[in-house]
C-alpha cells in the first residue's frame, strides 16, 4: 500500500502489540548527525549538549535498548563520535548530501536484514519505536516504513517523520542509484519504494518527534518538564 497509513499495532483500531517493546533482533540501529548545522551557526549539531550529554549520544543510548547493535553516521568531529563506543561511518557521497547519504552509508555498515535510522536532534522519540514500525511491517508485508505524527495543521490528516525509517538493507542498491541521479528527497525515495506510511498517534506521540534546529530551541529543551 504505497504511501498510505495502515492500523498500527498497539493504536486505536489496531491490534495489540505482541510481547511489548523491546530490543528487536535483526535490526540495526543508526543515528544520523553528518548534518551541516546551518540553523546552529555550522556547529556539530550532535554534539551539542543536552542535559549532560551530546545530543548523538543521548538518541544512541534511547536507541540501544530497541535494536540489536548501533552505529553513528558523522562526516565530523570523527574522533570525538568514536568515543561512544560504536562504529562510526561517513557519507560516501560528497558535500553533505543530506540525511538519505547517511542512510546509505549505515546501509553498508549493517550487517543485519533491516536498518532503524534516527536524526540525532530528536530527543525524545519513543522507547517503542522499533517494536512499533516492525509490528506494522509484519502486518503489511513491507520493507520500508516511516511513522507519521499528527500533523496540527490539518485536523485528521498525519505528518511522516522520514528521517526514522525501517527499511530492508537489500534496498541499499535502489538508494545508491537514487542519489547517484542527483536527488536527495527522503519521501521521493520512500515512495519509489512503496513506503509504508505507520500512524504514530497515541497521546505524546507529537511531542515526542519534536526536533531541535537551533541553539535557542535546544536551550528551551534543557528547561522544559
Amino acid at each position: 500500500m504505497s504511501g498510505s497509513p495502515v492500523p498500527v499495532p498497539g493504536e486505536a483500531g489496531g491490534p495489540p502489540i505482541v510481547g511489548g517493546a523491546g530490543r528487536q533482533a535483526g535490526i540495526t540501529g543508526a543515528v544520523l548527525s553528518g548534518g551541516m548545522g546551518r540553523r546552529m551557526g555550522g556547529l556539530d549539531k550532535g554534539l551539542q549538549n543536552y542535559r549532560g550529554q551530546p545530543l548523538a549520544l543521548n538518541a544512541l543510548n534511547r536507541l540501544r535498548s530497541q535494536v540489536e547493535r548501533c552505529l553513528v553516521s558523522a562526516n565530523r568531529h570523527l574522533p570525538r563520535y568514536a568515543e561512544f563506543g560504536v562504529p562510526v561511518v561517513s557519507d560516501g557521497v560528497a558535500g553533505f548530501a543530506g540525511p538519505l547519504a547517511g542512510l546509505l552509508a549505515a546501509m553498508a555498515q549493517a550487517d543485519s536484514d533491516w536498518l532503524l535510522t534516527v536524526p540525532c536532534d530528536v530527543p525524545a522519540f519513543p522507547h517503542d519505536l522499533a517494536t512499533r514500525l516492525m509490528c506494522a511491517i509484519e502486518v503489511a508485508g513491507a520493507s520500508l516504513a516511516i511513522p507519521a505524527t499528527a500533523d496540527p495543521s490539518q485536523p485528521g490528516a498525519l505528518r511522516p517523520q522520514p528521517v526514522f525509517c525501517l527499511v530492508q538493507t537489500r534496498l541499499n542498491p535502489s538508494l545508491e542509484a537514487w542519489l547517484a541521479s542527483g536527488e536527495r528527497r527522503v519521501m521521493g525515495w520512500a515512495r519509489q519504494q512503496n513506503v509504508l506510511v505507520v500512524p504514530f498517534t497515541q497521546p505524546d506521540d507529537a511531542r515526542a518527534f519534536a526536533n531541535i534546529n537551533t541553539l535557542d530551541e535546544l536551550a528551551a529543551v534543557e528547561t522544559r518538564d
